[in-house]
């Protein structure tokens, strides 16, 4: 399966995997137990990989935190 945007080759994931994508956005009754599966890594990088990427841009480049905060918190204040 291709990425959506077939013109950037250089196309990379932020957290979510295209197959968790997928999944996730799947109403497929068939693969809940796939879904319930990638929730769970999802769930994982969020709580252990996330704070230490947060923790690396803070240190060493400000700017890039405050625009992660920018478009994580855009909608949830």
């Amino acid at each position: 399966m291709q990425p959506e945007n077939t013109g950037d080759m250089a196309r990379r994931r932020a957290i979510l995997t295209d197959r968790e994508r997928e999944l996730i956005a799947s109403d497929d009754t068939e693969e809940k137990e796939y879904q319930y599966q990638a929730a769970s890594r999802i769930r994982n990088k969020i709580h252990d990989e996330l704070p230490t990427d947060i923790d690396i841009l803070e240190e060493n480049h400000p700017e890039l935190l405050k625009e992660l905060r920018e478009v994580v918190c855009e909608d949830g204040g």
